[in-house]
C-alpha cells in the first residue's frame, strides 16, 4: 500500500527537527511457524533486508511442510517490484534452523547461511556456515564462498551468528559460534571469497546474538550473556510455578573489539551492563562506531524479568525497561545516556540505528505506552525532540536495511519486520532536516 504521509510530531514538549514521509508499507510474506526455536528475527544482531540504490532485497524464511525438525526451513530471496516482492532464487532443499541474513559489499549482495550437513530430522547437527554472491541479473544466480575458520570447530543448527561488512573496503565478517566451547569463531573475507584473517571471542559466559560492526580491519561485537538460569533457588522456583524446563537468561551485556583483526585477535571482553542480582534482564539493540572509534552501544535494560520473581524476591523493583547508550573508547566505558526512562506511561520494546548521507546516526525507536508508535532522532543529540513515523501498520520488533551491513547512509530507511502475528511487512521512510 502506497501512501504519502508527512508528520513532524512533538514529543516530550521538544520541538523535532525532522520531518517524516511514509514513501511504501507493504506486506512481504506471512510465515508459517517452524517451531524450531528460532524466527525470521532470531539474528537480531543481523539483519535479513537490504537496500542497493533504489533496489531492496528481502530474505525470507519458508518453513518446509513435512520437513522434520530442527532445520526445517529454507531460504528465498525476495526482490521490491511495483507489484510487490518476489522470489527471484530459492535453494532446493530445507537446511536452515535460523534466518539466513544480508548484507551489501562492493555494490554486491551476499547472504550468510547455516547449511545442515545432517540428514533431515537431524537435531543439533553438523552445519557448514558460508556465504552466497549473488549476481542480480535476470535471472538471479550465486555462488558459494567457503570461509577457511582457523582450528577446530564445532558448527550446529544453533550458530548465534553475527554478520558485518565495510563496504568501501569490501569486506565481510562472519561469527558463529562454537557448540561444545561457546567461543565466537571470526572470519573476515573479500568478496571473492577470500579469507583475510580470522579470530576468536571467548566471553565470560555463552555470549549470543552478536551485533558486529567491520571498519577496515577492525572489528566491533556486543553479545549478550545466555545461559541457564545459574541461581539454583530461582530456577527451582520458577519451576514449581510454571513447570517450564526451558529457563535462559539475559542479564549481562559484552563488548569485545580488535583494532586490527590481521595482525591481532579481539581483547578481553567489557563488561557493559549487569542485571545478575535483581534477576533482570537486558536486549542489546543496536551498535555504531563513531569517525573517532568510540563504539556507542545501545541497550534496554529492566530491573526484573519477570512478575513471577519480583513479587516472591524483589519487592518494589521494576518490570519497565529502559533504554540507555554506553559509550566506550578503546576498551572503557567514557559515558552513559539514558535515551527513554521507562515508565509505566512510556517503555522502548525496540531500536535501530539508521546513518543518513551527512553521516548523522539517527536512532528509531518502537515506544509503548499513552504515545506508542515509532519515532526517530539524532542518535547524539540529547535534547533533540522525538519525531513520529506516521506508519498506518506498526512493527513489533524491526530490522533495517543497516549501515555495519554494508547499507550505504541514506535518507531513505527501509524497515522489515512483524506487523501483525506472521506476517511480515515493509516500510520505506524518507527523513528530512526540518527548517
Amino acid at each position: 500500500m502506497l501512501n504519502a504521509l508527512v508528520l513532524s510530531s512533538l514529543f516530550l514538549g521538544s520541538l523535532a527537527i525532522f520531518d517524516v514521509e511514509v514513501l511504501e508499507e507493504r506486506d512481504v510474506y506471512t510465515l508459517t511457524p517452524p517451531n524450531n526455536g528460532s524466527g525470521p528475527m532470531w539474528s537480531g544482531g543481523c539483519t535479513s533486508i537490504a537496500a542497493i540504490g533504489e533496489d531492496v532485497y528481502v530474505s525470507e524464511m519458508q518453513t518446509g511442510e513435512g520437513v522434520p525438525l530442527l532445520s526445517n526451513t529454507r531460504w528465498r530471496l525476495l526482490e521490491r517490484t511495483p507489484d510487490g516482492f518476489k522470489c527471484v532464487a530459492e535453494p532446493e532443499g530445507y537446511r536452515q534452523r535460523e534466518p539466513c541474513s544480508l548484507a551489501v559489499a562492493d555494490g554486491k549482495l551476499f547472504m550468510y547461511v547455516n547449511d545442515s550437513i545432517m540428514p533431515p530430522g537431524t537435531m543439533y547437527g553438523a552445519c557448514e556456515p558460508h556465504l552466497l554472491k549473488f549476481k542480480l541479473d535476470e535471472p538471479v544466480t550465486y555462488e558459494t564462498l567457503m570461509p577457511k575458520w582457523a582450528g577446530a570447530h564445532t558448527f550446529t543448527d544453533h550458530s548465534y551468528r553475527g554478520y558485518a561488512a565495510d563496504a568501501a573496503a569490501g569486506r565481510l565478517l562472519m561469527l558463529n559460534i562454537d557448540a561444545k566451547t561457546s567461543v565466537e569463531n571470526a572470519c573476515m573475507l573479500d568478496t571473492a571469497g577470500n579469507t583475510l584473517a580470522t579470530g576468536s571471542i571467548t566471553f565470560p559466559i555463552r555470549g549470543c546474538y552478536p551485533q558486529v560492526a567491520l571498519i577496515g580491519d577492525a572489528v566491533h561485537a556486543v553479545a549478550v550473556g545466555d545461559i541457564v538460569e545459574p541461581v539454583e533457588e530461582w530456577r527451582k522456583f520458577k519451576f514449581e510455578k510454571t513447570q517450564r524446563e526451558w529457563d535462559y537468561v539475559f542479564r549481562i551485556l559484552y563488548y569485545a573489539r580488535t583494532p586490527n583483526l590481521r595482525e591481532q585477535n579481539f581483547g578481553a571482553p567489557l563488561e557493559i551492563a549487569n542485571v545478575d542480582k535483581t534477576a533482570g534482564y537486558i536486549g542489546h539493540r543496536d551498535l555504531w562506531i563513531a569517525p573517532n572509534g568510540d563504539a556507542w552501544i545501545i541497550y534496554s535494560e529492566q530491573e526484573v524479568q519477570s512478575a513471577l520473581l519480583r513479587d516472591k524476591f524483589f519487592p518494589g523493583k521494576s518490570l519497565i525497561p529502559s533504554l540507555y547508550a554506553a559509550v566506550v573508547r578503546g576498551n572503557e566505558i567514557v559515558e552513559r545516556r539514558t535515551i527513554v526512562a521507562g515508565t509505566d506511561g512510556r517503555a522502548c520494546s525496540e531500536a535501530k540505528i539508521h546513518v543518513l548521507p551527512d553521516g548523522t546516526p539517527v536512532l528509531l525507536v518502537n515506544l509503548t505506552g499513552k504515545e506508542p508508535g515509532m519515532y526517530l532522532r539524532p542518535l547524539m543529540d540529547e535534547k533533540a525532540g522525538w519525531t513520529k513515523v506516521a506508519l498506518t501498520k506498526p512493527f513489533g520488533a524491526f530490522s533495517l536495511a543497516s549501515w555495519r551491513a554494508g547499507n550505504s547512509p541514506s535518507d531513505t530507511v527501509d524497515i522489515f519486520g512483524p506487523t501483525n502475528g506472521n506476517v511480515y511487512s515493509y516500510a520505506q521512510v524518507r527523513v528530512k532536516t526540518g527548517e
